[in-house]
């Protein structure tokens, strides 16, 4: 590696962390940097993964006093998620680089409207929450599968699972925020840790790219973490979401017009 893709992948993984912490969706930033030197679609999917899992699953500390009144819910939860999760990486290793690339305009485009609509979505959850102890069994039972459904998107590519997971927990009666957080941080950090095992043992991950971003995304968590108050979170989508639309577009003009 040149000293200028060493120096570009450190700024997209702290920026990465920092996104993380902050509001989520750093994967729109690591991923495409991997892609723009070289790195295949499915090995940068798969390092971004590994890069990002060791910063998302410290930050279930900052969770860890909400955790005991979300253990039912991540009781229920936990078995499809790491179930999910690992269909969702298993499916990646079974889809060439042609077709996973053709796959990732659509899969930036879907991860960059998510992230832009988090807010609607929330205001949308928030509209239909109802207690949580009248929450009817078959709410539940959809709530579980759709959980499942987005572990699996989560193992295959990841970027706004927790806006997903967000939603659903509001539509079967979770109203804390905090409580939400550490069930939705929870969930996804095991999400993407099963599909980081399974990348590992796969032989998908570039380590020497991996262990680099590892580095500056737990500076960019850090970063985050303490500075989050101080930085505009509108901003930051504003940011991202114009990101997310500009390699949407040239990962598009690449696949298919060129």
């Amino acid at each position: 590696m040149h000293a200028i893709e060493v120096i570009a992948l450190i700024i997209a993984a702290v920026a990465a962390g920092a996104i993380n912490a902050v509001a989520g969706g750093g994967t729109l930033v690591t991923f495409p940097v991997l892609l723009l030197f070289g790195t295949t679609p499915i090995i940068a999917n798969a390092t971004s993964t590994v890069a990002l899992v060791l910063g998302t699953a410290g930050s279930i500390f900052g969770y860890r006093r909400h955790v005991a009144m979300v253990k039912t819910w991540l009781a229920r939860f936990l078995p499809v998620s790491l179930l999910g999760g690992l269909v969702g990486s298993v499916l990646l290793t079974r889809t060439s680089n042609e077709v996973f690339g053709k796959l990732v305009p659509f899969l930036i485009l879907f991860a960059t409207i998510l992230f832009l609509a988090q807010g609607a979505f929330r205001r949308f959850a928030g509209n239909h929450l109802t207690e949580v102890g009248s929450v009817r069994q078959r709410s539940i039972v959809w709530a579980v599968v759709f959980q499942f459904a987005v572990a699996v998107y989560g193992g295959y590519f990841g970027a706004g699972i927790g806006i997903l997971m967000l939603a659903s927990l509001g539509f079967i009666g979770l109203t804390n925020i905090y409580e939400m957080n550490a069930l939705k941080t929870i969930l996804g950090s095991l999400i993407n840790l099963v599909a980081a095992i399974w990348f590992v043992t796969a032989g998908l991950v570039d380590w020497p790219r991996a262990l680099i971003m590892t580095v500056g995304a737990l500076g960019g968590y850090f970063l985050g973490a303490h500075y989050s108050q101080r930085i505009s979170q509108r901003a930051v989508r504003w940011i991202i979401t114009g990101v997310g639309f500009t390699i949407t577009a040239v990962t598009f003009y690449k696949q298919f017009v060129r």
